[in-house]
């Protein structure tokens, strides 16, 4: 089963960083964040990915040109011009790296990896956030559900403590950062079938996924929802980044699923 991720957006709000090269290629503990999203499906037995390239894509496509060359211990003859590979460290994964346009909006990427897919279900998911999702379980949700579309949703942590006051202001409960407010939002992690493609007619270019097509799947009843109560971050701000760098660096990254 295929995974595709859109990875072609400017991420305007992490401008710090995305001045010299686009979002996923934000490194965490060394690595770009696209590494650690597909080492969490690689983990899972998926390691078939289609990327959505748009804004300064050919650094993705460089990335992954290189990427055996980089895991590897080499000599190079400059006289003859031969690389002799002595041991790799690389993955066993097949990446399809596809222009999908610099102002393309996610309903039109989806919409131009459709022949990349073909009839098959397929996974999607934003090239910016980790998680420790259970992939295995969510497509087991989404095959139990008999829907054509699945999310998964998840709790936001809080970033303020909530109060309960009287009118004389005197505090009657005090709760620091409850987790969402009850709050069920969508975290990205998709199980799609082929119908989709049925809500991505005509010009899909300046549509997003979450604004049309994915509500008229959810209109007609389509779209299920696989709740996840374990660790969920995006990376949308520099304190984002920061975060995920210091829960790395401490040896805390929860959506580090794999052995190495």
């Amino acid at each position: 089963m295929k995974v595709v991720i859109l990875a072609g957006g400017l991420g305007t709000r992490l401008a710090e960083e995305t001045g010299t090269r686009p979002k996923p290629m934000i490194e965490v503990g060394g690595k770009p964040i696209i590494w650690h999203i597909m080492k969490n499906y690689a983990h899972y037995g998926f390691k078939e990915f289609v990327i959505c390239l748009g804004y300064k894509g050919y650094m993705i496509k460089e990335y992954f040109a290189n990427y055996f060359l980089h895991q590897s211990d080499v000599t190079i003859d400059l006289a003859n011009n031969k690389i002799e590979i002595h041991n790799s460290d690389s993955e066993d994964w097949k990446v399809t790296l596809v222009d999908t346009g610099i102002d393309t909006n996610t309903a039109g990427r989806i919409k131009r990896i459709q022949k990349y897919v073909a009839n098959e279900t397929f996974m999607l998911t934003y090239g910016d956030g980790v998680s420790n999702v259970d992939m295995e379980a969510l497509l087991a949700f989404h095959k139990k559900s008999k829907k054509i579309a699945t999310l998964t949703t998840i709790q936001l942590p809080g970033r303020f403590g909530n109060l309960e006051m009287d009118t004389q202001g005197t505090v009657k409960k005090f709760q620091e950062k409850p987790i969402g407010d009850q709050i069920w939002i969508n975290g990205g992690f998709f199980v799609l079938d082929p119908p989709i493609f049925e809500y991505l007619k005509d010009n899909m270019d300046d549509v997003q996924w979450e604004k049309k097509p994915l509500i008229e799947i959810a209109n007609a009843g389509q779209l299920a929802a696989y709740t996840h109560h374990g660790f969920w971050k995006c990376m949308d701000a520099l304190r984002d980044k920061i975060e995920l760098e210091e829960l790395w660096s401490s040896g805390k990254a929860a959506w580090k699923t794999w052995k190495k």
